[in-house]
């Protein structure tokens, strides 16, 4: 073959080669991951609450108290702005900690006494409240919410200093978990324990 016919030759198939580059679909791009499959929980359910949610709740709760005894009437309520942004701390806390009840993760941490429970008992075990839920992940995640919004109501109250107004946003705040709990913690003492808030007493400040 002569050198000009190979010349030829070789930059048809450069040619050829660069066509083919530009027809041929470009690599497919791999899918991004999931914000919820790059989440890693580090607690489990229990260790949420005891740990972070029930002890924080206590900043909501108790920081408008009144204790009736054979002493008397003690009032406590928030006074100064440390008093406040705590309270207000306590609500924001409590708030987000409603999206961390939504990932999934282990409802008691590895080891638990009460994995080696079995079904049947006064309470529900891990392995049946973690059923339940995945049954019907909505209801649990609509339980998270009631806790949420209650937060959020509490958080209004707090930024206008309302100290009465948190007497009955911490039951709602009371409502939120304890009807979670009744749930998919104790669901056998669910007619018990609503007879007994029928029976609650409550002392309202402006009754003379």
């Amino acid at each position: 073959m002569r050198k000009g016919s190979v010349i030829a030759a070789a930059s048809l198939l450069w040619l050829s080669a660069l066509a083919l580059q530009h027809c041929s679909p470009p690599p497919a791009t791999p899918p991004a991951p999931s914000l919820e499959s790059s989440l890693t929980p580090v607690l489990s359910v229990k260790e949420l609450m005891e740990h972070i949610i029930d002890p924080i709740a206590d900043w909501v709760f108790d920081a408008a108290v009144i204790d009736v005894s054979a002493k008397g009437i003690v009032e406590t309520m928030p006074l100064t702005d440390e008093d406040w942004l705590r309270v207000e701390r306590g609500a924001l806390i409590l708030a987000e900690s409603a999206n961390l009840l939504k990932m999934p993760r282990a409802m008691v941490p590895a080891g638990d006494a009460r994995l080696n429970e079995a079904p049947g008992g006064p309470e529900l075990t891990p392995g049946e409240i973690e059923a339940k839920v995945k049954q019907d992940p909505a209801r649990w995640n609509n339980a998270s919410d009631l806790l949420r919004v209650a937060a959020l109501e509490s958080l209004a109250i707090i930024r206008a200093r309302d100290a009465k107004g948190l007497f009955d946003v911490g039951d709602k705040i009371d409502n939120a978990c304890e009807s979670c709990h009744l749930e998919y913690w104790y669901p056998g003492d669910k007619a018990a324990v609503l007879e007994n808030q029928k029976k609650s007493v409550t002392y309202d400040k402006s009754t003379p």
